[in-house]
């Protein structure tokens, strides 16, 4: 098994928070894990994603050019990133933030209401972690168990009371995904 993850986003939409929390989630599951941030020059409003890659064996380097999975916060990820997409691979992406589907080739996109779910919990801020949970009943690797358990791990200790809000935030978003939230394929 191996998944290659490229979270995607702006500064600011918590994307190095879900890298750390998925790479946890992996590690509570046994997994081999490697975490890669890259940050743009700006800390909010910048450019920032990350690469997750998970394994049941060991992996030889974080680094990747091609992915089986993109988790797209924006529009600007989703055009810059849909080329890494390994064909087969799958598109998440928060539909509030994506405008068009580039083409690709036999590609699955799978919307997900991120920030429209996080409005109706009345934060937005954890739109991420509704992405999340839409990203980990996609890939089938990291349970909700292992994924919510490592949210005392990558929260500072300051922010341990949203822990509740995140875990239903994550919850949301599975069951967004197991409702079919508007999942295509391309090819």
């Amino acid at each position: 098994m191996l998944d290659e993850i490229l979270i995607a986003g702006f500064g600011g939409q918590g994307i190095m928070l879900m890298g750390k929390l998925l790479a946890c989630g992996a590690i509570y599951e046994g997994l081999e894990v490697t975490f890669y941030p890259s940050y743009g020059p700006e800390m909010r409003g910048g450019t920032a994603n990350c690469t997750v890659v998970i394994s049941d064996n060991r992996i030889g380097s974080p680094v990747r050019k091609f992915f089986t999975c993109l988790m797209a916060m924006n529009q600007a990820s989703v055009d810059r990133f849909t080329g890494s997409v390994k064909p087969g691979g799958v598109i998440i992406h928060n539909d509030a933030a994506i405008g068009s589907h580039p083409g690709g080739e036999d590609l699955r996109f799978i919307n997900i209401p991120a920030n429209q779910i996080a409005t109706d919990m009345e934060n937005i801020q954890v739109a991420n972690m509704v992405a999340m949970g839409g990203l980990i009943h996609v890939l089938n690797t990291v349970s909700l168990d292992s994924l919510t358990n490592g949210l005392a791990r990558v929260l500072p200790k300051h922010r341990h009371n949203l822990i509740p809000l995140n875990e239903k935030a994550v919850i949301k978003g599975i069951e967004a995904v197991e409702k079919g939230s508007d999942s295509r394929e391309l090819r």
